[in-house]
């Protein structure tokens, strides 16, 4: 029986979970290759531990430790015309067929995201499967509304990478991804092929998933995903789908919440950990980290002495010409490098291989729920102006607010505010812009499906365009 790379992951998914909940089985331990996937899972504690073995995965540098914030901006490279976001100038062959637009269909970090992902997945509905040995009401929902959260954000990630953007022909037609809303236990289950969904299918599992999971999590669940988490991260799905109404409403939803704020400084969400003005963020310390020399954003971002490559540069027109020289976030996010690295500008949002990896902001609700009402022509929650003055402001940037601002001055807003935050090349995609000479529909900016998968499928999972 021949099983593809993915399916070996689905398979062992539930062995990976066993290992999270051993430090509590200290005296009940057995070789991992005698774990039986039907029976990994057996106390309200073990379906704990597949939670934050799920929350582990997405942590890790294939996901939100680094790939699913680094590639978005590197995407965005102008290669091969003049530099005017920011380049590549690593060694890594993954990166840097990313930047210059000629991924083949091994290329590493497309098969390592995709995998990772699935594993997330998986684990997600194990989760979701084993929910029966959870008695207490309250965690079951919790557990149910976390496993469905993980499972929704990793689908829209995987859409959004390996299928052609929302509104680039028809979604209902063209190619996504595998829709996973199954548990994999047994090789009959791992063999089987399956066809990928349509970007419709996708989009339409997403939203039930983060609809449902918000409905279950708690409003406060410390620093693992809660409610208002779940409605932030579909206002984004909302607002790649150029669905302006569900968008603005679900980004409202999240700022009438009152748990998040702006901070008074633009270095505080990057120097602290889980500060109000932070929705979901990756948790890191010294010893637990997506990686110090291979993966990392601060390995690949920071050319400071003793952390990074600096293999991420600047374009330093990129700065000069969207900063005003007054705006505290162009002293504060940027800097010329020294030492090995004369001359050439780098941002300091990622420099330390501890600090949590912020991977949704208030700032972007704020930014959303303002371009929405511009769009619509409403205010609802409040005023695009208050709005946009909660990001843009004397205090936080040393700029002035716009007492009327134009659609225009919001997406400049967001594009100043979010650069190198992992959303550039989704943006660009979603307000159908161009750049070098890349359309924002290009074949070139959707990643090959792994050619292992393919081939494994016999062409049932079939390939994208180029590949």
């Amino acid at each position: 029986m021949k099983l593809t790379t993915l399916s070996k992951i689905f398979l062992s998914a539930a062995l990976t979970v066993s290992v999270f909940s051993a430090c509590d089985k200290k005296l009940d331990l057995e070789p991992r290759q005698s774990i039986d996937a039907n029976t990994a899972i057996q106390t309200a504690a073990d379906v704990e531990a597949a939670v934050v073995g799920a929350y582990s995965v997405m942590g890790g540098g294939a996901l939100y430790g680094t790939n699913l914030l680094l590639y978005p901006d590197i995407m965005a490279s102008t290669f091969p015309n003049t530099e005017q976001y920011a380049s590549w100038r690593g060694t890594f062959t993954g990166p840097q067929q990313i930047a210059r637009k000629t991924m083949n269909r091994n290329n590493g970090e497309a098969s390592r995201v995709w995998t990772a992902a699935y594993l997330a997945i998986n684990t997600a509905n194990i989760v979701l499967d084993n929910l029966d040995k959870v008695d207490d009401a309250d965690l079951k929902a919790q557990y149910e509304g976390e496993a469905l959260f993980v499972r929704g954000i990793m689908h829209f990630e995987l859409v959004r990478y390996y299928g052609l953007p929302w509104g680039a022909g028809s979604a209902s037609t063209n190619p996504g991804v595998v829709i996973k809303t199954t548990v994999t236990k047994t090789e009959e289950q791992a063999a089987e092929k399956l066809p990928r969904n349509t970007v419709a299918e996708v989009y339409a599992q997403v939203i039930a998933d983060l609809t449902a999971a918000a409905s279950k999590l708690p409003v406060d669940n410390g620093t693992r995903a809660d409610r208002f988490t779940a409605l932030a991260f579909l206002a984004r799905v909302f607002a790649q789908q150029s669905d302006y109404v569900n968008a603005r409403d679900v980004a409202n939803a999240v700022i009438q919440s009152g748990k998040y704020a702006m901070n008074a400084s633009v270095r505080a969400v990057y120097d602290n950990k889980n500060t109000n003005e932070s929705i979901f963020e990756i948790q890191q310390n010294d010893q637990n980290n997506a990686g110090t020399a291979n993966d990392g954003m601060a390995t690949f971002y920071s050319s400071l002495p003793g952390i990074g490559r600096g293999d991420v540069r600047i374009a330093p027109s990129f700065v000069s010409t969207n900063y005003n020289a007054s705006d505290l976030r162009r002293a504060e996010w940027y800097y010329i490098g020294t030492g090995a690295r004369p001359g050439n500008t780098y941002t300091s949002k990622w420099k330390s291989f501890s600090q949590n990896l912020p991977v949704i902001r208030i700032a972007e609700m704020f930014l959303l729920r303002a371009e929405m009402n511009i769009r619509l022509g409403t205010a609802v929650g409040d005023t695009p102006a208050n709005d946009l003055a909660k990001v843009r402001n004397p205090v936080r940037t040393n700029m002035a607010s716009i007492a009327a601002p134009t659609l225009n001055d919001v997406l400049q807003e967001r594009l100043i505010e979010l650069a190198f935050d992992g959303v550039r090349i989704h943006d660009i995609k979603r307000l159908k812009q161009s750049f070098s000479i890349y359309a924002w529909d290009d074949d070139v900016l959707v990643w090959p499906i792994p050619q292992i998968e393919i081939d494994a499928t016999e062409g049932i999972l079939t390939q994208n365009p180029g590949y």
